[in-house]
């Protein structure tokens, strides 16, 4: 019997990470209006960005439903393997309330849902190791204390150019304070260790947010230490591998992704956002 991996569309792993892996992804919808899209599956980052450019609905996300992730771990279940199944934080959405539904209705399959209180590529990071400790052969009993201590450690650290995306879907957590007043000013925000959305700070003038977000890293993981880091980003690759060069000036990188933040995260987020999700190794 062997372990399988599966996580939702929030995860944003890029389609050569989940086959490498052997990552089983469960999408979200994305709904623009009427017209509704699977994040990864029948909407990709460019058809969003256009979609968003041309359409006169704002996007809403939802969840998968529970038959979503019931189809997956049937399948699963019929080739004999084990499911061990993370998610993004359950503050920030349903998707495992859905999962467990999902479980409770096939009873006879063996299946592990993990709250990693966490989102995109934090999650992300979280579903690789797992997937790599199973494919070493490694137990669930091993493998969650282990990926449960990570995700404990995770940081996700970003700034954004707009609050609006993260205010009309309702994901504004604890950043409400910062809407109004801030025109010049550029929120740099966190994923707090519940799985909120919360303020880190906010700077004046967009030169200073990439210097100070890497001090709020400091102020986590301090200087010169061993850390795995992903950057995330909205239409912003070249910024991001340029905010990854600045990192890799203070901590020793032991493993690093660059990825684009898919529909349903980026319906939340919006233009403009590049940011850090890190954990101490």
């Amino acid at each position: 019997m062997a372990i399988r991996i599966v996580t939702d569309s929030t995860s944003d792993l890029t389609p050569a990470l989940r086959k490498e892996y052997g990552i089983e992804v469960v999408p979200l919808t994305v709904h623009f209006g009427p017209e509704s899209f699977l994040d990864g599956v029948t909407m990709d980052q460019d058809g969003f960005w256009q979609k968003l450019g041309t359409s006169p609905h704002h996007p809403k996300t939802a969840q998968p439903a529970p038959g979503d992730f019931l189809e997956v771990y049937k399948r699963i279940h019929a080739e004999g393997d084990e499911i061990l199944s993370v998610h993004l934080a359950a503050v920030l959405s349903g998707t495992l309330n859905s999962a467990q539904i999902a479980a409770q209705m096939l009873p006879e399959a063996k299946i592990t849902l993990v709250d990693t209180k966490t989102v995109s590529l934090g999650l992300g990071m979280v579903a690789i190791t797992a997937a790599r400790m199973a494919r070493a052969g490694k137990t669930v009993a091993e493998i969650l204390p282990e990926i449960q201590a990570i995700a404990s450690r995770m940081n996700i650290v970003f700034t954004l150019d707009t609050l609006e995306f993260l205010q009309k879907n309702g994901r504004i957590g604890k950043a409400q304070a910062l809407l109004g007043g801030l025109l010049g000013i550029k929120a740099i925000l966190q994923v707090d260790k519940e799985g909120y959305v919360a303020p880190a700070d906010k700077v004046r003038g967009k030169s200073k947010v990439q210097a100070r977000t890497l001090e709020l890293m400091q102020e986590r993981v301090p200087a010169g230490r061993k850390v795995r880091i992903a950057v995330l980003h909205t239409r912003a690759e070249a910024e991001a591998h340029g905010w990854l060069a600045e990192a890799a000036k203070l901590y020793q990188i032991e493993e690093s992704f660059v990825a684009e933040i898919g529909p349903v995260v980026a319906t939340n987020a919006g233009p403009g956002t590049v940011g850090f999700a890190f954990y101490e190794v």
